[in-house]
């Protein structure tokens, strides 16, 4: 991944979160769930062989109190640019989570044929994480960022967790993604958390419980 920061353009807003209106004029954009709910798919009932999915109270602490949207098939009309055209919608499913102050989160999760297929699924996903600094610098030229691989979370199949910090001088704006990709069976799990801020004050160490905390209750 891109341990360093760089001269690339670009508004910092439009790549940190998935869900931003921003976010669909740029191919969509970086991290977490939109500040709105997000109009693709509707409410469903599922059965106990589909996949669990995190609470409101899996997620880090954060000075408002999180809500959740509920459940919803298919892919996200605001897909995130760092994993836009690598999930497919057959077998997924995902779920936005939100604060009053900015602070948002998804999580989508994949059911694919085989254990095999979704260990290959896993492997895209994460390449898709590590090189999404490095596309968003080289689309937009000014952008400054940092990007890091936080290690394995060791659960079920294993899990990885990743962070992507970036800056637009232009606007003034900073913000932190947090990303983790993991892995149960047949099912993958991506959950996205972001925020206005750096690295520093992001809840690294309980974004990783929460990883951890989604891979195991997938089934």
């Amino acid at each position: 991944m891109n341990h360093t920061r760089s001269n690339t353009p670009g508004s910092t807003r439009r790549f940190t979160r998935a869900g931003l209106a921003s976010a669909l004029a740029v191919s969509a954009a970086l991290t977490a769930a939109a500040a709105a709910p997000a109009a693709a798919g509707g409410p469903t009932a599922y059965s106990a062989a589909v996949p669990r999915f995190l609470a409101p109270g899996d997620l880090p602490a954060a000075s408002t109190p999180w809500t959740a949207d509920p459940v919803r098939k298919g892919l996200p009309a605001d897909e995130s640019f760092c994993t836009a055209g690598t999930t497919p919608a057959t077998g997924t499913r995902y779920r936005d989570f939100r604060t009053e102050l900015d602070t948002t989160a998804r999580q989508t999760t994949t059911v694919a044929a085989t254990p095999a297929k979704a260990a290959q699924l896993a492997d895209r996903l994460r390449l898709a994480v590590e090189t999404c600094l490095d596309r968003m610098k080289a689309g937009y030229p000014g952008l400054e960022g940092e990007a890091f691989h936080h290690g394995p979370v060791d659960v079920e199949e294993g899990a990885n967790v990743y962070s992507i910090d970036t800056h637009d001088p232009e606007v003034g704006s900073t913000d932190i993604a947090l990303w983790s990709v993991g892995r149960d069976g047949r099912t993958v799990t991506v959950v996205q958390w972001g925020q206005l801020g750096e690295l520093d004050g992001a809840p690294l160490a309980a974004f990783q419980r929460t990883t951890a905390t989604a891979v195991a209750r997938l089934h």
